[in-house]
């Protein structure tokens, strides 16, 4: 996770470009699946564990959450959610997740989306998060999908006349780093299967409420045709949890 690929400017251009980024937690592919996890946020204190830009701190503002604190490396992502999502409550910190720390039972509700298949040790990250939520408190979390993350290239296999054929799965079993290519570098991510994300979890205390790999909508396959190949594999792992 300290690898910090968002402060190079071409990384961080491309990654604006995104739907996404353009648009907000709508332009998510997987939100709508998300959105019907979250828990009540009204007067609670929340923290944001991969902010980026801001969207899900902002909702979390906007739907009752008393405060709300953002946490990411990158200084390009925090000057941008300072810039689209500064809204009163709103706390960014720049830092490294493995650098993050506050004591038990600090907030009610932790999130993090997309972040933590960056993070080496999820049975660390997942012990402070136990710690620090209150009784009672929620944890919802999405990453990419083991059968996305296994075999490393994130690529499809391609026919001679460049059609996709399937989605490699390798290596399922054997956990850990994997070089990958997004928004056409380098970056390093971290392979692991269900079965360790669920038990870590259960070890930790965790009570696991919901499990979700998401799906398209009707609308997104409509609207976006590519959207159709996202049906022939999971893309994103959303769980959520209980202390």
């Amino acid at each position: 996770m300290k690898e910090n690929k968002y402060d190079n400017p071409s990384f961080f251009d491309q990654y604006g470009k995104m739907l996404r980024s353009q648009l907000g937690l709508e332009g998510a592919g997987e939100w709508h699946t998300l959105k019907g996890m979250l828990p009540d946020f009204t007067a609670k204190k929340v923290l944001d564990l991969g902010c980026g830009f801001g969207w899900h701190c902002r909702y979390a503002i906007e739907n009752g959450a008393t405060s709300v604190v953002g946490i990411d490396l990158s200084e390009k992502m925090l000057a941008k959610a300072q810039e689209i999502n500064n809204l009163k409550g709103i706390q960014y910190e720049r830092k490294a997740l493995e650098d993050v720390d506050y004591l038990a039972g600090t907030f009610d509700i932790i999130i993090s989306s997309l972040t933590l298949h960056y993070v080496e040790s999820f049975d660390t990250i997942a012990q402070n998060i136990y710690r620090w939520i209150k009784s009672g408190g929620h944890f919802i979390f999405s990453v990419e999908h083991p059968v996305f993350t296994a075999e490393g290239g994130q690529d499809w296999v391609y026919d001679k006349d460049g059609q996709k054929t399937c989605w490699p799965v390798d290596r399922y079993f054997i956990e850990g780093k994997r070089n990958t290519t997004f928004l056409g570098e380098n970056v390093i991510k971290y392979h692991r299967t269900l079965t360790t994300y669920l038990s870590i979890l259960l070890k930790h205390g965790f009570k696991i409420k919901e499990i979700i790999e998401p799906q398209p909508t009707a609308d997104m396959l409509r609207e976006i045709p590519e959207m159709k190949d996202e049906l022939r594999r999971p893309m994103m792992l959303l769980i959520s949890a209980e202390k």
